[in-house]
């Protein structure tokens, strides 16, 4: 096994559990009945989508809604509730790697302005796509808290009041963590 193929194992399996870690530590905001918070707990897997690309990403987000079923920290009502909740949701954050190459290049050239705005998109693909299948299940197997109001608009203010403000913090998270250490990001790629 070449080095590379090892330490993208290495990273893949503490980011991941880093960002087990963030979610279930009390410093991310968990006010919301069945589940969802704002929190820190993506910013691992973007850092990673962001290092190594879309498999990355993928694989750590996968790993990620693994782990919350088998550590019993999951909200699940059904088993295929619980599959979109946890593996669909977390595993397509990792689509954030789409952007990947494209980030390493502008911070290669100190193009600020650029990496931002890549980051930016990277990080709204990902949340926006998360928010998508916890939306959807909400829909499908939620009944809303809220007498009279329908489902798809519980589900929409349920899981946007955490997913907007989650988008917000990693977004400028990741940013600043690469802005300031840029050489986090573009170790891998000299590899």
């Amino acid at each position: 096994m070449s080095s590379k193929r090892i330490l993208f194992l290495v990273e893949v399996a503490i980011f991941t559990a880093l960002a087990l870690l963030l979610d279930i530590l009390p410093i991310s905001f968990k006010i919301w009945a069945q589940g969802g918070s704002v929190s820190f707990a993506m910013i691992p897997v973007f850092i990673l989508a962001f290092r190594w690309g879309i498999k990355g990403g993928l694989l750590s987000g996968f790993l990620w809604g693994l782990l919350q079923i088998a550590t019993g920290t999951a909200y699940i009502l059904t088993p295929l509730q619980g599959f979109i909740d946890y593996m669909i949701a977390f595993t397509v954050i990792g689509f954030a790697g789409i952007f990947a190459k494209r980030i390493h290049l502008a911070v290669k050239s100190g193009e600020t302005k650029k990496y931002f705005t890549y980051i930016t998109l990277g990080v709204l693909l990902g949340s926006v796509l998360r928010f998508i299948s916890h939306y959807t299940a909400g829909i499908v197997f939620f009944d809303s808290a809220v007498e009279g109001q329908p489902n798809w608009l519980y589900s929409l203010i349920y899981n946007g009041s955490y997913m907007l403000p989650s988008f917000v913090l990693c977004t400028i998270i990741v940013f600043f963590l690469f802005h300031k250490q840029p050489r986090i990001l573009l170790n891998i790629a000299q590899r």
